[in-house]
């Protein structure tokens, strides 16, 4: 029996990106943090370039973009799952690691439009280890230019300035729990128990793994902060060759999770 033949049925072009994003609420002078899934659209008619392509022209006038770039393998292996390490071997993997490197170091769980943008002219990455964040535009180096080692994602952090900046969030085929800076509210309702995180990083005298403190970060919750502010008409949304979009405040969506977790999960840990 032959295989069905897949045709392209909603093909997205540069300029139907464009105008759909201006049609969603992006005019180009906003700070944006960027999620974006290439696979949720039927075809994007040159890829991940595309994508991106479409995102500087739009703000290559005073707007800036902004996307995670976390290198989830340069990590604490007693923390890795699915596989996991066995413990006689945390010592040796640690060694193993290669050092983070802002241009090199894999990002396994980012999209291939993030692995574009990082390799632009002009793009600044902070310097964090695990959770770094790639920025281009007006805005860019002020986003990037200090990141705490540890609390990666707290006050010292692209989130907090994007959230001081009165950002915005743009969802492109993504949910909420993708979206990095409203971590930013579990920082702040002292909510998550502390853990021990750790990198591989180069220093002057050699390859070094540094531990720091971080927190056990849990992103479903932003599921139930979507409803809330959508009920409450804080999104902006549209269809677009089958991927979903979606466009918000980033303040707005930090200080929606900020009181949901006040109200419900701080009160758990004593029940």
């Amino acid at each position: 029996m032959a295989e069905e033949r897949k045709t392209i049925k909603q093909p997205v072009t540069k300029d139907i990106l464009k105008k759909a994003l201006q049609k969603l609420g992006v005019n180009g002078s906003q700070i944006l943090e960027v999620h974006a899934s290439l696979s949720s659209f039927d075809h994007v008619i040159g890829g991940a370039e595309t994508v991106v392509d479409a995102l500087m022209e739009l703000c290559e006038n005073g707007g800036t973009i902004l996307m995670p770039m976390q290198t989830s393998g340069n990590s604490e292996p007693a923390e890795w799952k699915n596989p996991g390490v066995s413990p006689s071997l945390y010592r040796a993997v640690r060694e193993a690691i290669p050092p983070y490197d802002a241009r090199h170091s894999d990002i396994p769980f980012m999209s291939d439009i993030n692995e574009n943008f990082r390799h632009r002219e002009g793009v600044v990455i902070s310097s964090h280890p695990t959770v770094s964040y790639a920025a281009w535009g007006r805005y860019a180096k002020l986003l990037c230019n200090r990141q705490s080692l540890h609390f990666p994602l707290s006050e010292e952090s692209p989130c907090a300035r994007l959230y001081e900046l009165k950002g915005h969030v743009l969802l492109m085929g993504t949910d909420f729990d993708t979206c990095t800076c409203m971590h930013l509210a579990e920082y702040r309702c002292d909510c998550r128990p502390v853990m021990v995180n750790g990198a591989c990083v180069k220093t002057e005298e050699g390859n070094e793994w540094k531990k720091y403190l971080d927190l056990e970060l849990d992103s479903s919750v932003f599921l139930k902060v979507r409803k809330l502010m959508q009920k409450k008409n804080m999104i902006r949304e549209m269809m677009l060759g089958g991927s979903h979009l979606q466009l918000f405040s980033a303040s707005q969506a930090v200080d929606e999770a900020t009181k949901y977790l006040e109200r419900t999960v701080v009160y758990d840990l004593y029940r």
